[in-house]
């Protein structure tokens, strides 16, 4: 036992752990359940670590670590360019196709809707057979539907390819974060993750980048398309060269072999009968967080070009800033999130973004929106920036790739029509634009839809659960014969706690 204040044990049962979870929110030690070298386990309240200088971290990731979190942050980068292709082109796809700009963003719905099953599939064989294969096929196979995306000729080829675009891009979540933080020293994820969960907002300034340094021509998007196709397969290449993630060999080795594959699906569905109010939980969390920064970003350069009268070069240019404010906010809190808590750093973000929402769609000129774009996204990627890291603390030990992957498309596959809604309703009101002209209502449409969104963030978060500064031990794949088990430590250095290795009953 350590000197620590003993606490109850952690609530069984969904109203009593959100209670529990509410009551917990306000207390700034947190609850944690602590397993002794005698296999022992018990609940104390531990404070913090105080925050310890970035720079210091980072130097506590060897070069092997690195090179893992590298990889995992470049593929994030190119899933999310491939992504944000295509939304940031909505006005340019609709002239080329004749189509309208809600007609075009059915591909976005049709993407979303099917991430959900490639991030089954291959987080389920990232988490069986490693995450290096599974991310090479996707990488690769994501490069060449970029290129099939050009070629398409008509609007229905269109549609189709990107249908088939979304399988694979589904894939890529899981396996790049599982690669890039399950070897970070715990002290560190919390500033590790909000960095990764920044790719997804690089791809989306370099995607805009790349669409101002083409200009506003309408065939131009192509060209666009064939840059996001270079950087999916490189990204794809360049992991052939690395080895296998050093935690799945460590468990392929606690594990010494596998068991037949029944053994692996009979272990995932045990998982889930024991684990489905935290997969409901974080599904249901991940559906407002993939409302919160579709209905935030992906019309928000369409918004510029209709409502506030902007022209290609400029809107572009504040949706540079607006992302690079993203890039910043979620660097930096998910840093805090290590000393202030994940679920405080959430909704303290959440709350701050809905409060900033007049001051985000009312100004006018490039200058106004960019700085309030900034800002804005600032605290709303500064939210996501600590999802990544959440999520992998709230997973089953043995499924850090399928879980977090696949909660995150379910979110995704529900909040698919985002896009649509906004531009449907958008469309269907007229307010007067900056020109004084009529024009489609995407400022208040986006505006409300982001409160209502921001709030259920809030809330969601208040009422779930935290095991900030659980230790990712060595874990056997599902399906082997040994599994080792997963402690939950806190972050005093002076307690005594191990882990150790668990034989299971053969079947």
């Amino acid at each position: 036992m350590t000197s620590n204040e003993p606490a109850d044990p952690i609530a069984k049962g969904t109203f009593a752990t959100a209670k529990q979870a509410w009551s917990d929110l306000f207390k700034w030690k947190q609850r944690v359940v602590v397993t002794n070298d005698a296999g022992e386990t018990y609940t104390e309240w531990q404070a913090p670590e105080p925050l310890i200088n970035p720079i210091s971290l980072f130097a506590q990731l060897s070069a092997k670590d690195w090179i893992f979190f590298l990889v995992g942050f470049c593929a994030w980068t190119a899933d999310a360019f491939d992504f944000h292709a295509l939304s940031i082109q909505t006005v340019k796809l609709s002239k080329y196709y004749h189509r309208s700009k809600t007609d075009i963003t059915t591909a976005i719905t049709l993407t979303l809707l099917l991430r959900s099953v490639g991030a089954a599939f291959f987080g389920l064989a990232g988490d069986k057979f490693g995450r290096k294969w599974p991310m090479v096929i996707n990488m690769i196979v994501l490069g060449l539907l970029q290129i099939a995306t050009i070629y398409a000729e008509t609007f229905q080829q269109f549609l189709a390819v990107r249908s088939l675009f979304g399988l694979f891009m589904g894939g890529v979540y899981g396996n790049a974060i599982a690669m890039a933080l399950e070897n970070c020293p715990v002290n560190a994820r919390g500033l590790m993750s909000g960095i990764l969960q920044q790719g997804y907002s690089c791809g989306y300034v370099i995607a805009a980048c790349a669409n101002l340094g083409v200009g506003g021509g309408t065939d131009t998007w192509k060209t666009v398309f064939w840059i996001g196709a270079g950087i999916s397969i490189a990204v794809g290449i360049v992991r052939i060269f690395f080895p296998e993630s050093q935690q799945f060999i460590d468990a392929k080795k606690a594990g010494r072999k596998s068991k037949a594959p029944g053994a692996f699906w009979a272990e995932t569905r045990r998982m889930l009968v024991q684990e489905w109010r935290m997969c409901l939980y974080c599904v249901i969390l991940m559906t407002w967080f993939n409302y919160y920064s579709h209905t935030s970003q992906d019309s928000y350069t369409t918004f510029m070009l209709t409502q506030k009268g902007l022209s290609n070069s400029p809107a572009t240019r504040a949706s540079i800033l607006m992302k690079t404010g993203a890039c910043v906010g979620g660097t930096i809190i998910g840093y805090l999130s290590q000393f202030f808590g994940r679920r405080r750093a959430i909704v303290v973000a959440a709350v701050i973004s809905a409060a900033l929402i007049p001051a985000w769609i009312l100004p006018e000129g490039e200058r106004s929106l960019s700085a309030s774009g900034f800002f804005m996204q600032f605290f709303v990627q500064g939210a996501w920036g600590v999802i990544p890291i959440h999520l992998n603390e709230l997973s089953p030990p043995a499924y850090r790739s399928s879980f977090p992957g696949l909660t995150y498309q379910i979110g995704n596959m529900i909040s698919s029509p985002s896009s649509q809604i906004v531009n449907a309703i958008a469309e269907s009101v007229t307010v007067k634009s900056a020109k004084g002209k009529p024009a489609p209502a995407y400022g208040p449409t986006m505006g409300i839809a982001t409160a209502i969104i921001a709030l259920g963030i809030a809330v969601t978060t208040a009422l779930g659960p935290e095991k900030r500064g659980r230790h990712f031990e060595t874990v056997g794949p599902p399906g082997t014969e040994t599994v080792a088990k997963d402690i939950e430590e806190g972050s005093d250095n002076e307690k005594v706690a191990s882990t150790y290795i668990k034989e299971t009953e053969k079947r």
